[in-house]
């Protein structure tokens, strides 16, 4: 016997290569709920990244703002003990305070990447008989780009806005019928207006984003909003996203103010995001059963039809416990073999993905890339499904009386 092919591997391969059809309906079943699961986990995995990168890219993660105003009772009376219904103030442009040695005590923070200040409000465009009503961003070229990826979503111009510039989207040149080096008016509800030129235009494949949203510098925006030198929010780049609520928090604490993370702001985002991650563990779960159920039920037939063999094996000296590392060693066998399989098969498909799932322009949908350690783990997960799978039938074959087994 070959010291290095102990004895439990060669009749487990022996018996295998015996049901050889068997050995391969069940191996071809597990490769194909491995590479299901790989296909599976990389596109998830893939799509997350995608999502995450879009939301990241275009919007701040954490949000510094001015405390809502609260309508307070000049003295109290003694009607004051019956219940009164007190209407909030509306919404007004309001600038917070001391913003610029805010921003320098932000800046002064670990983690903390960029710190800008923007002023928004509500605006209306102007060109010739056209009028749209248009959301307008002020900003500090400077520092905004560094936090969005305005620059990558240009389309025509340039985005280093000055104070007698502005950006606008593809949807409102297209209505107005204008086009970078053009003129426009931007007018406030309260009359204020400018008139500026169009620098650069941009596209965020949002046809409402587009159309309402229009950028202009910082101190133009102060100027139409009547907030001379004021902004009306901060908005920070951390270097760890993910730790953005916890940053958030600390920063109310520390300078009294209100700030608001990316992962607050996208609550709903993050829940679909759990029930997806839910659903998927529910398919492997379930892809995972029906392999072990597969393996299961070969083994058992094994045990039927070796019966006879493994009552001469007992017979002749073989311990329970061999009986039992034999079938162990054939399920983790079959798991093993059918992981390797399932991983090549998982890998044609991301192949074919990556080759064939494109967009109108011709890009990839996003990018799906499956690392070396994911067909580790699942080669694990695989083998050791393979080897629970052949407990049952492995204590029934340790447990078989000799000559019961050899007189069937």
């Amino acid at each position: 016997m070959n010291p290095l092919a102990p004895f439990e591997w060669i009749l487990a391969t022996r018996f295998l290569r015996e049901g050889l059809l068997q050995t391969i309906f069940i191996i071809a079943g597990v490769a194909l709920g491995v590479s299901v699961i790989v296909f599976m986990s990389a596109l998830l995995t893939g799509l997350q990244s995608n999502f995450f990168s879009t939301l990241l890219d275009y919007q701040a993660q954490i949000v510094i703002s001015p405390p809502d105003e609260v309508a307070r009772k000049l003295r109290p009376q003694e009607q004051d003990r019956l219940a009164t219904l007190v209407q909030p103030r509306a919404k007004r442009a309001q600038s917070l305070d001391q913003w610029q040695s805010l921003r320098d005590a932000l800046n002064r923070m670990p983690n903390v990447l960029v710190v800008t200040p923007i002023i928004a409000g509500a605006g209306f465009v102007l060109r010739a008989d056209a009028n749209r009503g248009v959301s307008l961003i002020g900003i500090e070229p400077q520092s905004y780009l560094k936090l969005i990826a305005l620059k990558k979503k240009m389309v025509a111009g340039s985005a280093e806005l000055s104070s007698t510039d502005i950006l606008i989207g593809t949807k409102l040149a297209k209505d107005l019928g204008v086009w970078t080096g053009d003129k426009l008016t931007l007018q406030t509800p309260s009359g204020a207006s400018a008139s500026l030129t169009v620098l650069g235009i941009f596209d965020f494949g949002s046809e409402g984003r587009n159309e309402g949203s229009v950028y202009v510098a910082l101190r133009t925006a102060q100027s139409l909003l009547g907030l001379p030198g004021g902004a009306d929010s901060l908005h920070l780049k951390v270097s760890q996203p993910f730790a953005a609520e916890a940053l958030a928090k600390s920063i109310e604490a520390q300078l009294g103010i209100t700030a608001k993370s990316w992962i607050e702001t996208n609550a709903e985002f993050f829940s679909a995001l759990s029930g997806q991650n839910m659903s998927f563990f529910i398919i492997r779960l379930f892809v995972g059963l029906t392999a072990a159920l597969g393996i299961a039920s070969v083994l058992v037939v094994s045990v039927v039809q070796k019966s006879k063999e493994i009552g001469i094996l007992r017979a002749t000296g073989t311990t329970r416990a061999q009986i039992l590392r034999l079938f162990l060693v054939q399920g983790a066998l079959l798991g093993l073999l059918g992981s390797i399989a399932g991983s090549l098969l998982g890998w044609i498909f991301l192949w074919a993905w990556r080759t064939y799932a494109m967009g109108a322009d011709g890009k990839p949908l996003f990018v799906v890339n499956a690392e070396p350690v994911l067909f580790l783990y699942v080669a694990a997960g695989a083998t050791l499904v393979g080897t629970l799978a052949a407990v049952f039938p492995a204590q029934r074959a340790a447990k078989l009386d000799p000559a019961v087994a050899i007189r069937g």
